[in-house]
């Protein structure tokens, strides 16, 4: 078996303010992404069908998509094709027309229709402010308990700042690359507030609760949570390139929303948390 090693990082070359810098300059940006998604489109990030509701047909054809399009009275808000069986995902907006209509249209135009999804407007709502709601909850809950596990504000802080910047990166990322909020996005979301938490909470244990140095207790906590965040990391990637080959947009939304996450979580673990920990030995407990 090869054992994987993490090279251990000189913290003491580096300031506070060199450390905490470059996680709160990209927080800073994917915020002001977010802002100006919201001013110019109503909401932080473009939903998906699940929540605004609308028919997503899969059909399969030769056709360019081109044509495709030109066989619907309807136009699609957009056509997907995936390569690995040669077909189309085709999604219309809620209210454009009925899903008979669409399908008699394809049928018409000699498609093959393998699959039919249709969610009304209401139901799609309904189901936004759930999901959306989970998120806030679990959140919230999160930093309770982190708040009663450690006691002391900065340690506990330093957790639920992590945690909230890995899950607001991605959303912004969706935004630039286009990806939608849905059902899957958000329980990608909902995983990365587990996965943030696991490695701020090992962390801060090893480096609050265990002898040793700071930066012994440190690269200790980093040997474990660098290998199993990479491993994740490596899981999702081959998670996600076989997904999109076989159009299985489902799991690939998640896995690229995870990538990106888990991603932004070494970055905020490593650089954001263990500048607060440190300011926290050695300057906040002093005072």
């Amino acid at each position: 078996m090869v054992e994987f090693t993490v090279p251990e990082v000189d913290y003491t070359r580096y300031t506070n303010r060199q450390l905490a810098a470059v996680p709160l300059a990209v927080l800073a940006v994917a915020l002001l992404v977010i802002g100006g998604w919201y001013v110019a489109t109503g909401s932080p990030v473009d939903p998906g069908v699940d929540f605004t509701g609308g028919t997503e047909l899969r059909i399969a054809t030769d056709a360019p998509q081109d044509e495709v399009r030109a066989a619907f009275d309807t136009n699609p808000e957009s056509i997907r094709a995936v390569a690995a069986d040669g077909t189309y995902v085709v999604t219309f907006q809620s209210g454009s027309a009925t899903t008979t209509e669409l399908e008699q249209q394809a049928e018409a135009a000699g498609f093959e229709i393998r699959s039919v999804d249709a969610v009304s407007a209401s139901f799609g709502s309904d189901t936004q402010l759930l999901a959306l709601g989970g998120v806030l909850v679990a959140f919230a809950g999160m930093s309770i308990l982190v708040f009663a596990m450690f006691r002391t504000f900065v340690p506990s802080i330093a957790v639920v700042i992590s945690a909230f910047s890995d899950i607001v990166i991605p959303v912004a990322l969706m935004n630039i690359l286009g990806i939608e909020l849905s059902l899957g996005t958000v329980a990608a979301l909902l995983m990365l507030i587990g996965y943030s938490v696991d490695s701020d909470i090992l962390l801060n244990n090893h480096i609050l609760r265990r002898s040793g140095d700071f930066y012994e207790s440190t690269y200790r906590a980093m040997q474990t949570g660098v290998t199993m965040t990479l491993t994740s990391i490596a899981a999702m990637i081959v998670m996600t390139i076989t997904a999109t080959l076989f159009g299985i947009q489902l799991l690939a939304a998640i896995g690229t929303v995870l990538v990106f996450g888990l991603t932004a979580d070494l970055m905020n673990t490593y650089m954001l948390n263990v500048t607060l920990l440190r300011w926290y030995k050695f300057e906040g407990v002093a005072r």
